[in-house]
Order: C-alpha cells, then sequence, then structure tokens
C-alpha cells in the first residue's frame, strides 16, 4: 500500500483548498480520495524503488471532457435532537405516520363517545365495563391468527383493508344513532368486531414499519409512533367530548368515519415495497406454530416479549383504578382526573420525543430504567396520599412508561427476522388482550385490602420482576 501526496482541484470541488494531505490509497492504482472525502475517480500514480519520479502521464480528449463520476462519502450521522424527527423524511413514512396519527385521533374519540353513549343508554357501569372490554377477547384470541396473515400477505394491503372495515362501522353506528335505533348490544357487537380487526391489523403495521425505514431508524420511527399516539391522547377526547355536547353523538361517529377514510387515503401513496410471502401454503396453524418455535428459540425476543408482558399486567390496574383513587383518596371530581390524564400523556409525549433524539443509544439500560421508573411512581402513588404529588408522579409514570414500551417494541423488531416478525409483534399484542387478566384481580383485591395496598404491591412487585431481569440478563447492559 502506498502514500501519495494529493492537492485537491478546484473543477473538483469549488470550496476546497490548495492544501497538501497524504492519504492512503487502499488499493494501488485505484482512485484516491480528496480531503474533503470525495473520490476524484483518477487512478494514483505509480513511483518505482529505482525511479521516484511518477510516470507520464497521457491524456486523450476524451478523458478531458467526460471525467469520471465523484463518489460521495455518507453524511455524518445526525446527532441528538436534529434527529427526533428524521424518520418523517422519509416520504412514506411521512404518510404512514400522519395516516397512524388520523386513525389513532378518531379511536381516542371513539372511546369517550363509546363510554358517554353506553351510558346515557343503560345506565349502568356493569354495562359500561362490559362494552369497553369487548374487543379485549378477539385481541386475545385472534392475534395469532393476526400474525400468520401479516407474515403471508402484503402488509400495506392488510393495514387498508383493516381502515375500511373500521371506519365503515364507525359509519353504521353514526347511522343507528341518527334513526334512533342505537342500543348498547350494538355498540358491543362493533366494539367485538373492531377488536377482531385490530388483531389483525396491528401486527401488520408494526411489521410493516421496518420496511419502510430499515434497521437503522427502527427505534425512532416506534417513538414517533409513541409521541403521535399521546398527543393524540391528549387532544382527541377534548375533541370528542366537545363536539359530542355540540352535536350529539351520532356526528362523533361521522367525524370518526371520516377520519377512518382519510387514514386509508393518507396509505395509498406509499411505494414501499415489501418481501411477499405469498408463495407459502402452509396451514395456517403450522405457521403459528412456526412462530412460537422461533421465539422460544430467540431468547433476546423471547426475554423483550416476557418484560412487556409483566410490565403491562401489573401497571395496567392502575388506570382501571385511577377514578377510585382520584374520588376516594384524593377526594376530588372528574375534572382533577382529566388532569393527572392530562400530565400523563404530556410526560408520555416528551418520554416518546426523548427515544427518537437518543437513537439507538444503551436501549437495553433505558428499557429497564422505564420500567424502574413506572414500578416507582406506583410504588409513590401506594405512599403518598396527596393530590399534588400524584399531579408529580403523574409526569414520571408517563415518561417512564412511554420510554419503556417505545424502546422494548423497537428492540423486538430489531431482534426479529422480517419472515417472523408479524407473528412476533402479534404476541407482543397480545399484552392489550392480557390487560383484563390485571385489571380484574386487582379491583377484587382493592374491596379487600384496599387501592393502596394493591398499587403498593404491584409497585413493587413490577420493580422486583425487573431487578431480576436486569441481574440475570446481562445481554440488555450493552444493548445499543
Amino acid at each position: 500500500m502506498k502514500i501519495i501526496s494529493l492537492k485537491s482541484e478546484s473543477h473538483i470541488d469549488e470550496t476546497s483548498t490548495n492544501t497538501s494531505v497524504e492519504i492512503k490509497s487502499p488499493i494501488p492504482g485505484a482512485a484516491a480520495p480528496h480531503a474533503n472525502g470525495v473520490y476524484s475517480g483518477r487512478a494514483a500514480e505509480p513511483t518505482s524503488g529505482s525511479d521516484k519520479r511518477p510516470a507520464p502521464k497521457t491524456e486523450d480528449a476524451s478523458s478531458r471532457q467526460s471525467p469520471a463520476p465523484a463518489l460521495h462519502l455518507p453524511p455524518r450521522e445526525e446527532q441528538g435532537w436534529k434527529r427526533t424527527f428524521s424518520s418523517l423524511r422519509n416520504r412514506d413514512f411521512l404518510f404512514f405516520w400522519l395516516g397512524m396519527i388520523v386513525l389513532m385521533g378518531g379511536m381516542q374519540m371513539q372511546m369517550l363517545a363509546r363510554g358517554y353513549l353506553v351510558y346515557d343508554i343503560t345506565g349502568s357501569a356493569s354495562l359500561l365495563g362490559i362494552v369497553s372490554a369487548g374487543s379485549a377477547f378477539p385481541m386475545l384470541t385472534l392475534a395469532l391468527f393476526g400474525g400468520a396473515i401479516a407474515d403471508r400477505v402484503e402488509r400495506k394491503k392488510l393495514i387498508q383493508i383493516g381502515q375500511i372495515i373500521v371506519g365503515a362501522l364507525a359509519l353504521l353506528v353514526g347511522i343507528l344513532i341518527a334513526i334512533g335505533r342505537i342500543e348498547w348490544y350494538h355498540l358491543l357487537t362493533v366494539s367485538v368486531l373492531q377488536g377482531a380487526v385490530w388483531a389483525f391489523m396491528m401486527p401488520a403495521r408494526q411489521a410493516f414499519i421496518p420496511n419502510i425505514v430499515g434497521p437503522e431508524k427502527i427505534t425512532n420511527a416506534m417513538a414517533l409512533n409513541s409521541a403521535g399516539m399521546s398527543a393524540m391522547t391528549l387532544a382527541a377526547p377534548a375533541i370528542a367530548g366537545g363536539l359530542y355536547a355540540l352535536a350529539g353523538p351520532e356526528n362523533v361517529y361521522f367525524v370518526i368515519a371520516a377520519m377512518c377514510l382519510a387514514s386509508i387515503a393518507l396509505t395509498v401513496p406509499i411505494k414501499t415495497s415489501e418481501r411477499s410471502e405469498t408463495a407459502r401454503k402452509r396451514p395456517l396453524l403450522n405457521e403459528i406454530g412456526e412462530g412460537l418455535t422461533y421465539i422460544r428459540g430467540n431468547s433476546l425476543v423471547l426475554v423483550l416479549l416476557i418484560v412487556g408482558l409483566a410490565t403491562t399486567l401489573m401497571y395496567a390496574p392502575f388506570m382501571s383504578l385511577l377514578p377510585v383513587f382520584v374520588v376516594d383518596v384524593y377526594g376530588r371530581g372528574p375534572d382533577s382526573m382529566g388532569l393527572l390524564v392530562a400530565i400523563m400523556g404530556a410526560g408520555a409525549l416528551a418520554g416518546s420525543l426523548a427515544v427518537a433524539a437518543m437513537g439507538a443509544w444503551r436501549r437495553g439500560i433505558l428499557l429497564m430504567v422505564g420500567a424502574f421508573f413506572t414500578g416507582g411512581a406506583l410504588t409513590l402513588v401506594a405512599a403518598i396520599p396527596y393530590y399534588a404529588a400524584a399531579a408529580v408522579i403523574m409526569l414520571l409514570m408517563g415518561l417512564g412508561d412511554a420510554g419503556r414500551r417505545t424502546v422494548n417494541m423497537g428492540l423486538i423488531m430489531e431482534a426479529s427476522d422480517d419472515r417472523y416478525r408479524g407473528r412476533v409483534m402479534s404476541v407482543f399484542m397480545m399484552n392489550y388482550g392480557l390487560m383484563p387478566l390485571g385489571v380484574l384481580p386487582a379491583g377484587l383485591a382493592a374491596d379487600i385490602i384496599g387501592e393502596r395496598a394493591v398499587m403498593a404491591v404491584l409497585g413493587v412487585a413490577l420493580i422486583v420482576v425487573v431487578a431480576c431481569v436486569f441481574a440475570t440478563q446481562k445481554r440488555l447492559w450493552d444493548l445499543d
């Protein structure tokens, strides 16, 4: 390997200076780069041991008129907050993200409108709970099938079909309300059907993100997804409440249907190609079994799924018991509960944006820190029975929960092979179907030992579980 002296030339880079630098050419006779990082396309000049003079240069007219094209080195990776929104520079992900924002905004509006409507019709808190939990059962039972389908067909089409069905169901509810024929069991049926649609659509949505942004941007893209959903959690319920009061529930549902239509339109321009598994004709149950075998054989994915499941089961009861804390512990009303939820959403938004800015940096440690934050916040809520303290704790809880979920999902997708990614994410999405398994016993225990004692047990249990994982899974310490 020869060391040669080159001078940068103005006809290649007009901003360069005539500063002599020494650059090693990796291959004798290959093009040597200038100091500014641009390859000149000119071969290095050989020297011999006996004659130090450079070999004579010969140029014909064609070589002078048609210089070799310059090859630019890749730009330096963005650092810090400059890369917070870097995934949105990808045109396809921008459309995908906007479609997600619109769709999730509609779903947040539906949750509020449906709750008010069911209670207006029935006056029963029990029926309200049944309708609200209607989507959990199909998400739990059909998620594995949805993941297998997401690995067999074109994910974009599966997402669009799901959006169409969700929008059509919202439109149907709006029409039933407008003609005065709506009943609570209609809303329960729609809740179950929408849960089934989400069981198929959500694994495809999550597995489609790496196809769009590539492996190096997965965490950033997932963080921006989480930030968008946190923003909708803050804004959409307030919009739905005002629209419900001013224009009635039927118009809320008509707006939701229009938002679903908009999300479909935003998905259409996405041009990202993806590997198709349509050639596979094995039975669906066999492919589900292959996915579960893959998860069991991939120890990192298995550990990350267990962490996600454990934190969900121990964190979910808090949201269901929050009204009990507001009324019985803090002695406040529904407006105070709304403020706590808004503060938690603000913390979640900040946590998601922080993860987006950090990128691939110590994500294993960030995952554990976020889980510790959540467990610690639950413990503090149980220990300090004051509303002002709860407002501060909600900020920490939102920050920790959003950071944990975002990092966990990003790491799972990066560690999974694309052939199995839909099935892996279907297992992750089963967390939402398993939430009632944590909420129901926590509610029963709260009637016996009190809500503060229940939160203390859950918070300490979560801290212990995370500590055990952190102590036994050394690979998480060095995971970027």
